[in-house]
């Protein structure tokens, strides 16, 4: 839909990003930006969500949800909590939810308090974990320290290993920064070697504290990303079996989505943003988790509802941020597949001039990935039975009238006039 339009259908509440703990962790992360939201919170040292809060949130999401729901429970640092509250949060979620209704839970957690006890409780409740592990020891100990410096490395891969052991799904969540960046190949193949084979790769820009004009000096610069990206999708494109990789990488695999014509499931890749709901700690609601800000503050969940916070003027108003994408990206031959990227790039560096300060990087990237990722999407769609092999003789079924205007049948994802259609 264009931005500015006046009809929206109504978004259905599908997921919840919740802050438990609120900013509180016990790490001190050198490239975290949350510990800053303490801010929002005056006069409380310590923050956590009460039960009556947390019932009346996951009663709306239940409720008020579709057949699918999903809350990611994030932070600072959601264990913080204790194991109990997670217990709770399930108990409501079984109590409040609908026949037939399926629920996803996902935790991102720095590991720190995850023992052998709580592991096999997070595994039996089939929680989806992300795990802010940046790699071998050298790389993670660069920034994610305890407080007074000390590394954290080896708590997490202690966590890592129970997790792992008991079962659950983990997802290892690296920060790319100015050091990370130089050690793609080496990030990869450790992850893999000790049974985590799926990544997200997070790049890392946020402003200077004491030069706002620039970047901090652990941000990764555009054109470092775009050399990680392509030697990245080199070792996951090598991975390829049967048709898939064995080896997910969130970004990649969000990115071939948009190769075969079908929605990317990461919110940076859409047109629009807006799509779920960040609730904190004291039931505030906001319109994105990097947007944990009072311009954006939608309202609470103990006064107001959340699908109708989630369809809000507010809320469609964030989500048109996206849409109203730098100049240079209604040119670009690489707009359909990130729509200008994550607005929150576009804002961290001064001098980029609010364009997302990872355009070069995804420049290089799809100039060097795009004939591969056609490949692969060809041969998907061919096994998928959603497209016929080049050489496959015609049937009656595929005499159908196409407009100019249609989607092309062939499955590129351009208009019909724009690809097989263009000759006629």
């Amino acid at each position: 839909m264009e931005a500015g339009s006046s009809f929206r259908p109504n978004k259905i509440l599908n997921s919840v990003l919740v802050k438990p703990a609120g900013p509180d962790c016990n790490l001190h992360c050198t490239y975290c930006f949350y510990l800053q939201k303490e801010a929002l919170f005056p006069g409380q040292k310590k923050h956590r969500m009460t039960e009556p809060i947390l019932k009346e949130m996951v009663k709306q999401v239940m409720q008020q949800g579709g057949q699918n729901v999903n809350f990611g429970w994030q932070g600072g640092e959601p264990t913080l909590m204790g194991r109990q509250f997670f217990e709770k949060a399930v108990q409501y979620q079984q109590r409040f939810g609908r026949p037939g209704q399926t629920v996803g839970n996902g935790l991102q957690t720095n590991g720190i308090l995850i023992d052998e006890s709580f592991a096999g409780f997070l595994a039996d409740a089939k929680f989806l974990i992300g795990l802010s592990l940046d790699g071998p020891e050298h790389v993670h100990n660069k920034y994610r320290m305890f407080i007074g410096d000390k590394p954290s490395w080896q708590r997490v891969v202690k966590a890592r290993d129970a997790l792992l052991n008991a079962g659950a799904e983990v997802n290892a969540l690296i920060v790319v920064n100015d050091y990370s960046v130089n050690y793609a190949k080496e990030i990869y193949k450790y992850h893999k070697k000790n049974g985590i084979k799926f990544m997200q790769f997070i790049p890392c820009v946020e402003p200077d504290p004491l030069d706002l004009g620039k970047a901090a000096p652990y941000s990764v610069s555009a054109e470092a990303y775009g050399n990680f990206l392509i030697e990245l999708f080199d070792m996951w494109v090598n991975d390829f079996r049967y048709g898939q990789s064995t080896t997910s990488v969130r970004w990649f695999d969000s990115v071939f989505y948009t190769y075969v014509g079908m929605q990317a499931p990461e919110c940076t890749l859409l047109q629009e943003c807006g799509i779920y709901l960040v609730v904190e700690h004291t039931g505030d609601v906001y319109s994105c988790d990097f947007y944990v800000e009072p311009k954006w503050h939608l309202g609470n969940v103990m006064q107001d509802n959340l699908s109708d916070l989630l369809n809000s003027p507010l809320q469609n108003q964030f989500g048109a941020v996206k849409s109203a994408m730098p100049k240079e990206c209604y040119s670009c031959e690489w707009v359909s597949h990130c729509y200008g990227g994550c607005p929150k790039d576009r804002r961290k560096d001064a001098r980029d001039n609010s364009s997302n300060h990872f355009c070069q990087s995804y420049k290089m990237f799809f100039s060097h990935a795009d004939a591969r990722l056609r490949k692969i999407a060809d041969e998907w769609m061919i096994a998928q039975g959603m497209k016929k092999p080049n050489n496959a003789p015609p049937t009656e079924n595929d005499y159908v009238e196409v407009q100019p205007n249609d989607p092309c049948p062939c499955g590129s994802g351009k208009k019909f006039k724009n690809c097989c259609g263009k000759e006629l």
